[in-house]
């Protein structure tokens, strides 16, 4: 470890203006001259223009006294100048509300002072004065028409408005005064972004690349838009272009983090996220991301850590709050959750996803109509949040308003996580009105094994309506579907030739199929048992139980494939299962279809009970046979 060694600060020594006004300087300095003292009068000239290094007085006088011919100044020009050179220096030192107000006042007297006109402008768009930003770079260009960065300053400004259209005629302007200025490009580039036309941001961005190659910021904003259209890997690429060229830039090893966190690999992320923060440690957002991905590996006390480290940086970080509120959800804290939801919205009461979150919490606690209202409040904000409207959906399922629930659930493709999963063909969807008769439907799983199990109890309903169906399903389904249903063609899914196709009228997702008979499953009716397993198998398995006993025989299963934390409170752990595993005289039956081994070790060993498991059946793939191994026992419990 090495040690950091200070060292004392140079003195400073004091300069003439420190006691005297600019003009009583510069007429010390000629008094220094006449009394035969240039070596004083030089160190008076050099004191001015530390301060001013723009003054044209002070630096004549230098030329003077080095022998050198300066051309004559009017006093009026001297004047102009010392004031634009105060100008400067207030700039310098960072008082621009001042300087803009100073420059007001100049631009009375001096109303074709380029130099004064542009620091106005410049210091305006600074502190956010946009209007008077862009009117004195308007002047700036009554004074010198052809002036490229003043149009490019004049888009920034329009751009800060709103004004995209406007903004992107400006750099245009400016480009066919510069054709080589990289900025506009690049500033349009931005423009474009925010217009929505990623492919033509990017030609912009290119082109600033192409003058300037070292513009490590127009890789990492072209970065942002290829990771907006899933160009995950292509992102990654123009990120790690920024860092080659600008190796502390920290907003770039964030925004990397967050394609890691997209192509899920998760450790990478927070080791950007952590580069970010050792370059800016007060980078608020890398916190809450970072949180975000703690959060998706479950690990939640480290999540909640890197919020609140967020929100001491930030503390009206409403975002930070409401993704607290999550992670506080998951670790079974409903109340807290919801403290955290409220601390957002009173930051933030426009905030959509803190309503919708808000609503998620109150909806697993029970607080159905509660949950309704929060998720009411959230589609009030944002109309089109399609991940509410299917959440309420669920709400409103269970809270028995049926028809309400069904018809909110039919929103579901507008949700991210479904995009890539809707079918597009070139025939239409059925309505539920179509009459069906003579037609041809074809019916479409959307979601797992058990949904698809769960809809096909209706397929007796559209069958009797329509002259044929056909029922595209995961492939290890086939058979026994098929058999339960045998005057459906039931086929593997197949979705390589899905605009092509020609061999129906109509289609039909399946979790749509309880929508479109609402009023014959409002009748209350119960369906009888739909599934017809092999009975050949049925009787296989039957006489392989007796080799294990007399029975009863009851087949048990645990737990799920996804056991994501929002999932985790729907499966009671192995410690829970006492009440059934004590019960003597049972022969307990595997029926869990992945990741059993240990938990078989587990169970012998705490409950002293044997679960027998079938070696040679496919649990996960061969469905027609469990289902006929089912039919085979007394009892399932799951």
């Amino acid at each position: 470890e090495a040690s950091k060694i200070a060292s004392e600060p140079t003195p400073k020594r004091p300069n003439i203006l420190d006691s005297l006004k600019l003009d009583q300087a510069i007429s010390l300095a000629k008094k220094k001259v006449k009394e035969g003292d240039p070596g004083e009068a030089k160190r008076i000239y050099q004191d001015i223009l530390w301060k001013f290094p723009k003054n044209k007085r002070a630096s004549d006088g230098l030329k003077v006294l080095a022998g050198k011919s300066v051309g004559k100044s009017s006093k009026a020009e001297d004047a102009q100048n010392d004031e634009l050179q105060s100008l400067i220096d207030l700039y310098n030192n960072g008082q621009l509300a001042l300087v803009v107000e100073q420059a007001q006042i100049l631009t009375k007297q001096y109303p074709k002072a380029f130099d004064v006109w542009n620091l106005m402008g410049i210091s305006a768009a600074q502190i956010g004065q946009l209007d008077q930003a862009i009117f004195a770079f308007r002047k700036v260009l009554a004074i010198k028409p052809n002036v490229a960065e003043a149009f490019n300053n004049i888009g920034n400004a329009l751009k800060e408005q709103g004004k995209l259209e406007e903004a992107i005629e400006a750099y245009n302007k400016a480009l066919a005064i510069k054709p080589n200025y990289a900025d506009a490009y690049y500033n349009m580039g931005d423009a474009l972004k925010e217009q929505g036309k990623l492919e033509e941001a990017i030609g912009a961005y290119n082109k600033a690349l192409a003058i300037k190659p070292d513009h490590a910021v127009a890789y990492n904003n072209m970065g942002i838009i290829l990771k907006d259209q899933g160009k995950l890997e292509e992102a990654i690429e123009a990120y790690s272009k920024a860092l080659s060229l600008k190796p502390d830039y920290a907003d770039a090893y964030y925004n990397m983090g967050i394609v890691l966190k997209d192509q899920g690999k998760l450790e990478e992320a927070i080791e950007f996220y952590n580069k970010a923060l050792a370059i800016k440690p007060d980078c608020a957002d890398a916190y809450n991301n970072m949180g975000i991905v703690l959060k998706d590996q479950g690990k939640l006390e480290k999540a909640i850590e890197a919020y609140s480290k967020a929100l001491s940086l930030k503390p009206d970080y409403a975002e930070a709050y409401s993704n607290m509120g999550n992670a506080l959800k998951d670790q079974g804290k409903p109340e807290e959750a919801i403290g955290a939801y409220n601390k957002a919205i009173a930051i933030k009461p426009d905030y959509a996803d803190a309503y919708y979150n808000m609503g998620n919490d109150l909806k697993d606690q029970g607080k159905l109509e509660e949950a309704i209202e929060a998720y009411n409040k959230a589609l009030a904000i944002k109309p089109d949040c399609a991940d509410a409207l299917r959440n309420m959906s669920f709400t409103l399922l269970n809270s028995g308003r049926i028809k309400e629930g069904l018809e909110k659930y039919e929103c579901r493709w507008k949700t991210i996580q479904n995009l890539d999963k809707e079918r597009q063909f070139s025939k239409p969807m059925w309505d539920g009105k179509e009459i069906l008769q003579g037609k041809k439907v074809l019916l479409w799983c959307e979601q797992g094994v058990g949904d698809t199990i769960n809809w096909s109890s209706r397929l007796p309903l559209i069958a009797s309506l329509a002259e044929h169906c056909i029922l595209e399903c995961p492939e290890k389904l086939v058979p026994l579907i098929a058999r339960s249903f045998p005057y459906i063609e039931v086929k593997p899914e197949d979705r390589g030739n899905d605009q092509q196709r020609n061999d129906f009228d109509y289609h039909l997702p399946l979790g749509s199929l309880y929508h479109r008979f609402v009023p014959e499953i409002m009748k209350g009716s119960k369906s009888d048992a739909f599934l017809l397993p092999d009975p050949d198998r049925i009787k296989f398995w039957t006489k392989r139980l007796r080799l294990l006993g007399q029975g009863p025989y009851v087949g048990v299963s645990w737990k799920s494939a996804n056991m994501s934390p929002m999932r985790l409170p729907n499966y009671a752990p192995l410690a829970d299962w006492s009440p059934i595993f004590t019960i003597p005289g049972v022969i307990f039956i595997n029926l869990q279809y992945t990741d059993f081994t240990d938990d078989l070790t587990e169970i012998q060993n705490k409950f002293g009970v044997t679960v027998n498991n079938f070696d040679d059946l496919n649990h996960y793939d061969d469905l027609d046979d469990v289902a006929a191994l089912c039919a085979a026992l007394d009892v399932v419990v799951s």
